[in-house]
């Protein structure tokens, strides 16, 4: 009998040991992470930032709750969860370092989260500190390396300014922002490709509606220091699409305004200038990426209305580069005010996705 019961307490410890409830802590440098975007590690390697729009860091595991330690050197920053594929929360973060809950009662089984960037880098830098697995936790390598690699160079519409917005008031409050929706993370998504978006809103080529300009911002690794340059070679992308005019398209009406004076003093510019300035912005980035494809696009905003002169700049300065990698694609105008909303962004993304695959060839 006792021979018996002993059998019975040695089964239950191997059962015991077997049923793990163990809870690992994945620090933000682990190779077991994926991170897309222009991300930064600081100095101490204690955090990774994540400022450009749609930056993202994704974990494979097992376990029943997943937590991740953040923190915003700005209020009104927020982040998409997506919980094996599926979106699921909207994540505000604090100006403290905190501990959030990314999920939690999850079934059995391997599973995929990602924090995905809504809003862009004006609303601040956030700090991700790492992950924590609780509940028969277990850590899985991470995902495969995708195949191909998109890029994207715009303003408000690339962002997602007011996308979410359901009262189509195109509302300036953070959270209707959401670069997940937009055209350029549709595309990305679409051809399973690594995503980066350098975008800000109000943002154009000659001028914009405040002192910088996209090539002023461009070849950023940090966003907010004009010294802190990206490594375009550590990681050349496949396609590059350039999104802007839309800014520059307005303020040149504008001779009173004040980077009107800036950048024109009392010289409006002409055709050949601004045909030249696009020119010049787009050689930039064929001298970072010699071998990529490149999309000059223009959004379904007034930019592309008919009569609109900007679509011809753009076609000219695209023969001006003669290089048969660089193709032109205009949206035609949407033909009402604000920004475009999801269905919007989805067309684009659409239309988009059918240029690439009829003239790259994806």
């Amino acid at each position: 009998m006792k021979y018996f019961i002993g059998i019975l307490l040695f089964a239950q410890i191997l059962i015991s040991c077997n049923t793990s409830t163990e809870n690992i802590t994945v620090s933000p440098n682990s190779e077991a992470l994926s991170y897309m975007g222009r991300t930064i590690t600081l100095s101490d390697s204690s955090a990774t930032e994540l400022c450009w729009s749609g930056a993202s860091v994704e974990i494979n595991f097992e376990g029943q709750e997943l937590r991740a330690s953040l923190k915003n050197n700005l209020r009104d920053n927020y982040y998409n969860v997506l919980i094996d594929g599926v979106m699921d929360t909207i994540l505000r973060i604090d100006t403290l370092r905190k501990e959030y809950i990314l999920a939690k009662n999850l079934p059995k089984g391997k599973h995929n989260i990602q924090l995905f960037r809504r809003t862009e880098w004006t609303f601040g830098k956030t700090q991700f500190y790492g992950f924590s697995i609780k509940g028969d936790a277990k850590l899985l390598p991470a995902s495969a390396i995708k195949k191909r690699s998109i890029e994207f160079y715009g303003n408000s519409i690339t962002a997602g300014h007011g996308t979410d917005d359901p009262t189509e008031q195109d509302r300036w409050d953070s959270i209707y922002s959401n670069n997940y929706n937009t055209y350029a993370s549709v595309t990305a998504r679409h051809f399973d490709a690594q995503y980066s978006c350098i975008a800000r809103g109000g943002i154009g080529i000659m001028v914009s509606w405040f002192n910088q300009i996209m090539p002023d911002l461009y070849y950023r690794h940090d966003p907010t220091d004009s010294n802190s340059k990206w490594d375009f070679n550590s990681n050349p992308v496949d396609v590059v699409v350039v999104n802007l005019f839309q800014n520059d398209s307005w303020i040149v009406n504008y001779p009173e305004h004040e980077e009107y004076k800036r950048r024109f003093s009392n010289n409006s510019p002409d055709k050949e200038y601004i045909i030249k300035s696009y020119a010049n912005f787009v050689s930039k980035i064929r001298g970072h990426y010699p071998d990529a494809d490149i999309v000059c696009m223009l959004g379904n905003m007034d930019v592309t209305q008919e009569g609109s002169l900007w679509p011809g700049y753009v076609k000219e300065a695209v023969k001006t580069l003669k290089d048969d990698k660089i193709s032109s694609f205009f949206m035609p105008y949407k033909k009402s005010k604000g920004h475009p909303q999801i269905a919007d962004q989805k067309r684009m993304g659409e239309a988009l996705i059918q240029h690439i695959e009829e003239t790259i060839g994806w």
